[in-house]
């Protein structure tokens, strides 16, 4: 990665933090009992909202969820079956990536939002 593309960084990661506070939980709540990955991206999401997960983790993650979050996608999610094969692919693949960071606490916490219907 070069200079410019780590000073970038840092811009990206607060834009993308910006686009998940602001919509993720209500996309959720829009979308309830359609997405089939809800667990692994709310665990993600508390993983990349925590403060002690390391910068880029949280840079990793944070995308991955903020494309989730927007509205246009490579395949709409309206689209049935087909819908949400893009997000899960983004979301596999930042977990591949930064998965070891999603701590037990992060999964619990998803588990405890998502048993009680409970949004942040």
């Amino acid at each position: 990665m070069s200079n410019l593309d780590d000073a970038a960084l840092p811009a990206v990661l607060a834009r993308n933090e910006r686009t998940v506070r602001e919509g993720f939980w209500r996309k959720l709540r829009r979308l309830a009992g359609r997405v089939p990955f809800t667990s692994d991206l709310v665990a993600a999401y508390y993983c990349a909202m925590d403060p002690a997960t390391p910068f880029r983790a949280r840079a990793i993650l944070l995308g991955a969820v903020a494309y989730f979050v927007m509205p246009i996608d490579v395949v709409p999610d309206a689209i049935a079956v087909l819908g949400f094969t893009d997000d899960a692919t983004v979301l596999a693949t930042a977990i591949a990536v930064a998965g070891a960071h999603i701590l037990p606490k992060h999964r619990d916490d998803a588990r405890r939002v998502l048993l009680i219907g409970g949004v942040d």
